[in-house]
């Protein structure tokens, strides 16, 4: 006879001050991550639209605003556009290695350039090796961090340009927090091959989604999501695949705007308060109450 899964308790967090839209306040659900069945409830939370922080899966659930949407790569189906391919051609030679979820000084430099050129001034400007440590190694799920090198000189390695903390699911491979070198002097699209390496790797063992986290029409730095096709959202009514006017209009519309050159695959509370946690690396729930499962349940797909 086998014992009972235990139905996980869920708490809101008391509403603040929204990280991607100005004048709103938002609140997350969240849940721990622990035991026999980490596996399972994440993957079964990163179906309605949770993301996972060290120990922690969460979910925006404001009151007012469902801006921020779900979105994931429908693996089998991609199909670089032309960027995309010249992009894979410029970064072939890059060499990517699946590793223990385990920090190094190394990546842990490489992060601290990441952070000072592209995001100063921002929650996890202070993160120290320890923050880092925390970030990549408590983790109750399948995680690996897999970092992307230039060719080997002689019996040392090559020097490391990227890496991301990338959780592996049951149905696609859920991209927590990736970083590259944003000044490399001749390689330009880095945090771009991430992600398009991540859909290949994916399709070659047979996952059908790559989970790029949220994203927020409005926020800048949110935009390069819409680029990757098929992209299908999570709404009320489950997953739902954006048409291909729908998609083009997008692109449209924020290929004007100015923004980042590169994405940086964020974990919202991995960003400290840039990204909506007051300790880098930590998700912080501040002051929260306690949710009814059952609600949240039959609210599966609001934001």
């Amino acid at each position: 006879m086998t014992a009972p899964v235990r139905f996980p308790r869920f708490f809101v967090t008391a509403p603040a001050p929204c990280p991607y839209l100005a004048g709103r306040t938002e609140r997350k659900v969240f849940t721990e991550l622990k035991g026999p069945h980490a596996d399972a409830l994440n993957d079964a939370l990163g179906r309605i639209g949770f993301r996972r922080s060290q120990t922690v899966a969460y979910r925006p659930s404001c009151v007012d605003c469902s801006a921020c949407v779900s979105v994931r790569v429908v693996t089998g189906e991609f199909v670089p556009n032309s960027a995309q391919k010249k992009n894979l051609k410029r970064n072939s030679d890059l060499v990517a290695s699946v590793c223990h979820p385990w920090s190094t000084a190394e990546q842990f430099a490489l992060l601290q350039r990441y952070l000072a050129a592209r995001h100063p001034g921002g929650g996890m400007a202070t993160m120290d090796e320890v923050d880092y440590a925390d970030m990549v190694e408590h983790t109750p799920v399948t995680s690996y961090v897999i970092e992307y090198r230039e060719p080997s000189t002689g019996s040392q390695p090559g020097r490391l340009v990227g890496a991301c903390l990338t959780d592996r699911q049951g149905d696609g491979l859920s991209m927590i927090y990736s970083f590259y070198d944003p000044e490399h002097a001749t390689r330009t699209g880095l945090g771009n091959y991430i992600i398009l390496d991540h859909i290949r790797r994916a399709a070659s063992e047979g996952l059908p989604y790559v989970y790029l986290g949220y994203w927020v029409d409005g926020s800048e730095r949110m935009q390069y999501k819409v680029r990757y096709r098929p992209l299908e959202r999570l709404g009320r009514d489950g997953w739902m695949r954006l048409s291909d006017d729908e998609q083009d209009a997008l692109i449209r519309a924020t290929a004007g705007r100015s923004g980042p050159a590169e994405p940086a695959t964020r974990d919202p509370a991995a960003e400290g308060r840039e990204d909506g946690s007051a300790e880098p690396g930590k998700f912080d729930a501040g002051k929260f109450v306690e949710r009814d499962p059952q609600d949240l349940w039959s609210r599966s797909s609001r934001f």
